[in-house]
């Protein structure tokens, strides 16, 4: 009896003192943003970065992207000198640019280039939250439209993933004229017979939803990707009334007929080979370049 009182579990948790907390690696933890779960970082990037409690899909990179995608995470890169300037000298723009190309190791909120999937060729643009929250500046704006008449001139599908706050203030009028020119350029690939999937990620909004986000021959969405044209607290304060429950989200969207289909990320590689090999016509299988 008084073996089992001083055997009783506690029924309190212990406290890691300041020092504790100082000797365990910055980074080496990672707490889901959704459920709260906690989890090594390197096992959480090994399952693409997707929350193994709840599913929560978090950003990635332009670069883990390209890795997660292509085969052998090979990419023969377009533009990749390319910067942005300051045409308004607009207050700390360059300084800002300065440290996101630090931070990311990117030049801009887009990579583009030409690579396999499954074997099968293909232009690929992938954007970065991470550079500038994904801007759509003048950078971005040439190179997507670039990598768009290099697939027209190539006969090679284009495959574009989106991530984006919307069009760069720092570049104001610049950057809203990359939608009519990034549309333009798509209406033409679309005229020449071109196949263009577009994936969204989360968060993708303003000028990229309202151009080439939402103009693809098929539309993927990764689950819980949240996108639109305004976000939900912006509509909600402008129309003073409280939005449906997941509105904006992948599923909400595919429900109104702005989603083909929404696809786990451990799926993509396999459901862009699958769409590819249906639509061979266009996209030849072959090596690079022919």
């Amino acid at each position: 009896m008084f073996k089992d009182l001083f055997n009783k579990k506690r029924k309190y948790a212990t406290i890691p003192s300041e020092k504790t907390k100082r000797d365990i690696p910055e980074g080496l933890m990672t707490k889901c943003s959704k459920c709260g779960t906690i989890q090594y970082s390197k096992e959480l990037e090994k399952n693409l970065k997707v929350c193994p409690s709840c599913g929560f899909h978090n950003k990635l990179g332009a670069l883990e992207r390209i890795q997660a995608t292509l085969d052998d995470g090979r990419i023969f890169e377009y533009d990749a000198d390319m910067i942005s300037v300051d045409p308004l000298e607009f207050p700390d723009y360059p300084s800002r640019l300065a440290k996101d190309m630090e931070k990311t190791g990117l030049r801009d909120a887009v990579v583009t280039g030409e690579g396999t999937i499954g074997g099968y060729p293909v232009v690929l643009a992938v954007m970065s939250f991470d550079f500038n929250g994904g801007t759509l500046g003048s950078v971005v704006g040439e190179k997507i439209t670039r990598a768009i008449e290099t697939a027209m001139q190539k006969k090679y599908p284009l495959i574009i993933f989106s991530s984006s706050g919307g069009a760069r203030t720092q570049e104001s009028i610049l950057s809203l004229m990359q939608m009519a020119k990034t549309s333009a350029a798509l209406a033409r690939f679309s005229d020449s017979g071109g196949l263009y999937i577009s994936v969204i990620t989360d968060p993708t909004y303003g000028g990229v939803t309202a151009s080439y986000a939402m103009l693809g021959d098929i539309i993927i969405a990764e689950p819980g990707a949240r996108f639109g044209f305004a976000g939900a607290r912006v509509i909600e304060g402008t129309i003073r009334q409280k939005l449906p429950e997941g509105f904006q989200t992948a599923e909400f969207n595919q429900k109104h007929g702005q989603v083909d289909i929404v696809v786990h990320r451990k799926d993509m590689r396999a459901v862009l080979t699958k769409l590819l090999e249906l639509h061979a016509g266009t996209a030849t299988k072959g090596a690079m370049g022919e």
